[in-house]
C-alpha cells in the first residue's frame, strides 16, 4: 500500500524501510539497497570459520551463539518504535513547554506592571509569533529536503513552532477569546488521541487513492491560503471567517487527520523495516508538523464559533 504524505513522500529510506515492512517474508532483491533486519546483521558475523570450528566437547562455540539473545535495534543501529516515539516526545515536548512561556508571558508581566506589562507582554508575543513563522518555515524546508535527517534541526524547528504557537495563543488569548488556548490544546489532542486509537486499531488507514485526492486536496489549500493573504491585504477582509471560515477550517482538519494517519503508518513502517536510527528524527518532524497545523485550524474554528 502506497503511503506518502508532504514529510515522508521524498525520503527514499522511509519508503524502502516502509516497503519491507509491509512485506516482512519477503526477501529484498539481489543487489538492491534494502535494510536488513537485526537477526541477519548478527548471524552474518558471527559464523566466520573461527567461530564455528569444533572444540574439545563438540559445538560448544555453536552452541553458545544459538543461546546469545538476538541482536536488538540499538544493536545493529536500526530504528526502533522505541527511538521513534523518544524523537517524538522530546520534539513535541520542546514545542509545548516554549509555547507555554511564550503564551503565559503577557499574564506575568501584566502581574508586575499592570496594563501596561500586559500590553509589553502582548507586543513580545506577537514579535515571537513573528520570528516563529519566519524560522519555522526556513527549518521546516531545510528538514523537509534534507537527505538525512538531523536532530538539531529538528529541534530548531520544534523552538521556532513553540514561538509560533505561543504568540498567536496569548494574543487570541489575551485580546479577544479567554480560555481558548486550554480549549484548542484538548481539543488536539483528543483528535490526535482518537485517530491514534483507531489507527491502530486498523480502523482507518491510508489508500492510494485517498492520498492522491488529500495531495489535489492539498494543493488547493495552499493556493486558498495564498489567495486569502492577499485579499486581507488588499480589502482587509479576511475569508476565513463565519460559515465558509466554518467549512474551511473542518476541511482542513480532515485532511491534518488523514496526515497523521500518515505519519503513524510511516512510523510503524519505518521502524519494522529497520531504516537507521537517525530517521526516528524524520518521523518526529512529520508528527510535529502535522500537529501544529491541527492546532492552528482547530484554534482558528474556536474563535469563529466564539463570534457568533
Amino acid at each position: 500500500m502506497a503511503r506518502h504524505n508532504i514529510i515522508f513522500g521524498r525520503d527514499q529510506a522511509v519508503q524502502q524501510g516502509a516497503r519491507y515492512g509491509d512485506a516482512s517474508h519477503d526477501a529484498p532483491q539481489q543487489g538492491g539497497p534494502h535494510y536488513g533486519g537485526p537477526q541477519q546483521t548478527q548471524w552474518a558475523s558471527e559464523f566466520t570459520p573461527q567461530q564455528t570450528g569444533r572444540t574439545q566437547n563438540g559445538y560448544d562455540n555453536l552452541e553458545a551463539m544459538y543461546a546469545r539473545p538476538s541482536a536488538t535495534g540499538h544493536d545493529t543501529g536500526r530504528m526502533t518504535m522505541r527511538d521513534a516515539l523518544n524523537a517524538i516526545s522530546v520534539t513535541l515536548g520542546i514545542i509545548v513547554v516554549t509555547g507555554f512561556a511564550v503564551g503565559l508571558l503577557p499574564l506575568v508581566l501584566s502581574l508586575v506592571g499592570g496594563p501596561t506589562g500586559m500590553q509589553i507582554g502582548l507586543v513580545i508575543a506577537m514579535g515571537a509569533s513573528i520570528i516563529g513563522v519566519i524560522g519555522g518555515l526556513i527549518t521546516g524546508l531545510i528538514n523537509g529536503f534534507k537527505k538525512k535527517p538531523s536532530a538539531i534541526a529538528v529541534i530548531a524547528y520544534a523552538v521556532f513552532e513553540g514561538l509560533l504557537l505561543g504568540g498567536i495563543s496569548s494574543v487570541f488569548e489575551y485580546t479577544a477569546y479567554p480560555g481558548i488556548a486550554l480549549q484548542a490544546v484538548v481539543a488536539t489532542f483528543m483528535v490526535a488521541g482518537v485517530i491514534l486509537l483507531l489507527t491502530n486499531l486498523g480502523i482507518l488507514r491510508t489508500s492510494p487513492l485517498l492520498t492522491k485526492v488529500f495531495s489535489f486536496a492539498i494543493l488547493a489549500y495552499l493556493g486558498f491560503v495564498l489567495f486569502n493573504i492577499v485579499y486581507l491585504l488588499i480589502t482587509g477582509n479576511d475569508l476565513r471567517s463565519g460559515l465558509f471560515g466554518l467549512i474551511i477550517g473542518g476541511l482542513a482538519v480532515v485532511m491534518a487527520s488523514y496526515s497523521l494517519t500518515s505519519d503513524i503508518e510511516q512510523v510503524r513502517d519505518a521502524a519494522q523495516g529497520g531504516v537507521p536510527r537517525v530517521y526516528a528524527w524524520r518521523c518526529a518532524f512529520g508528527v510535529a508538523a502535522t500537529l501544529v497545523w491541527m492546532y492552528i485550524e482547530i484554534l482558528r474554528i474556536i474563535a469563529i464559533f466564539r463570534d457568533n
